[in-house]
């Protein structure tokens, strides 16, 4: 039986409380994108545990676990601690992820290898731990953290869109895998996001805010996306009503993917 109830926010925008009874995992929970969908799926009704590599920002009512996603022993701790606190994993989200510049002979190839290890085989891991505690739920799902630059030429991003362009085939080659199981595979492509990394990168920029306008400008909106537009997105594809939503990417990017407008 599902409940779902709805309460007010302090500015009076309903909040559904659509994901009572649902057990949410979320890595690189404790800043940015991760912690707006940790954030959102807590005011929702879900149960939410967080794993991060610093879990001190973590949103209160979430248990956090240190988690390397780079380290199998790491991960396979933190999935099994959350599991235990939650009673189970009944959707997974699959957040952790580094940024990097450049061209494919700017960065050196252990920095391939590095941003790979997070981004990709990250993903792996975690999902590996997962697996077994979702299969046990009758509401599973998966949703990755994709990006536009797995399906636009972003100019300096050649090593971070090979990544991104890596969890896109990875998405869809786990939707089918584990259909059968009932377990639905989705991944969101956010575009340029207001979030910490994007704010270190502006700060390194010559002019900050030139930057800043120019990365805006290239969106249809005029916009930067924020972090809450991406939760809800996710939230969308991993709640009960997308259960008909698999080996789908949903873009977050402001029109940036599918619309061509003309100069204004």
């Amino acid at each position: 039986m599902t409940e779902s109830t709805t309460t007010n926010t302090p500015d009076d925008q309903p909040i559904a409380h659509d994901f009572v009874g649902i057990r949410l995992v979320v890595t690189g929970g404790a800043s940015g994108i991760g912690k707006a969908i940790a954030t959102q799926a807590l005011q929702r009704g879900a149960t939410v545990a967080v794993l991060d590599v610093d879990p001190t920002g973590a949103p209160s009512g979430a248990p956090a676990w240190r988690a390397d996603v780079t380290d199998d022993d790491s991960v396979a701790a933190a999935v099994s601690a959350a599991a235990d606190a939650l009673g189970g994993i009944d959707v997974l989200v699959n957040n952790a992820g580094i940024g990097a510049q450049g061209t494919v002979e700017t960065n050196p190839l252990d920095e391939w290898q590095r941003v790979f290890d997070v981004n990709v085989f990250g993903m792996v891991r975690v999902t590996r731990a997962a697996l077994a505690h979702l299969r046990r739920s009758p509401n599973a799902a998966i949703v990755n953290t994709c990006s536009i630059a797995a399906t636009a030429g972003l100019p300096e991003r050649a090593l971070y869109s090979a990544t991104k362009g890596a969890v896109l085939s990875l998405t869809l080659a786990m939707a089918a895998d584990h259909l059968a199981e009932g377990i639905r595979v989705n991944c969101v492509n956010p575009g340029t996001t207001d979030t910490p990394w994007v704010g270190r990168l502006l700060d390194r920029a010559p002019d900050p805010a030139a930057e800043r306008a120019a990365l805006a400008a290239r969106q249809p909106t005029g916009r930067l996306v924020t972090a809450d537009e991406v939760a809800a997105a996710v939230l969308y594809l991993a709640g009960r009503g997308a259960g008909a939503t698999t080996g789908t990417a949903l873009a977050v990017d402001g029109g940036m993917a599918g619309l061509r407008l003309r100069p204004r």
